[in-house]
């Protein structure tokens, strides 16, 4: 699964993306290793892409949400949330702040053609999926 981009719509603050996670989860469970984002300056209206994968193989899910997953499965689609946790820091011309906890989440869906997946997700080598709705980020 790739991320997308992050936009900087202020024309007078820089920010820096320090120590950012990105990692799936399912029903508030982590399902991907977290992948370290690269350290970033994302100057006046400058838009950032990251190029990146997010890995789970065989990661085992709470026995809890079999019944939901098995479910989601059956029905071909599947509800993730792509987040991103960790630390920025703003840059208004020489002056810089402290660091921040930032926290985003992204609802997203993948579809399966294949409804027979069975109890494990099989998919090829990469993902795409379908942002459900704007990302909520909280700083």
């Amino acid at each position: 699964m790739g991320l997308n981009a992050a936009k900087n719509p202020n024309d007078k603050i820089g920010i820096y993306y320090d120590s950012l996670d990105i990692y799936a989860s399912y029903r508030n469970q982590q399902v991907t290793l977290a992948t370290l984002l690269p350290t970033t300056y994302q100057g006046h209206k400058d838009v950032t892409v990251w190029s990146l994968y997010l890995y789970g193989n065989g990661v085992p899910v709470a026995p809890y949400l079999a019944p939901a997953l098995a479910q989601d499965l059956n029905a071909g689609i599947l509800l993730l949330d792509i987040r991103v946790d960790g630390r920025v820091k703003w840059k208004v011309g020489t002056w810089f702040s402290g660091g921040y906890r930032l926290h985003v989440n992204c609802p997203a869906y993948i579809m399966f053609s294949d409804r027979s997946a069975g109890a494990g997700v099989q998919v090829g080598p990469a993902v795409k999926f379908q942002l459900v709705q704007r990302c909520t980020v909280d700083v």
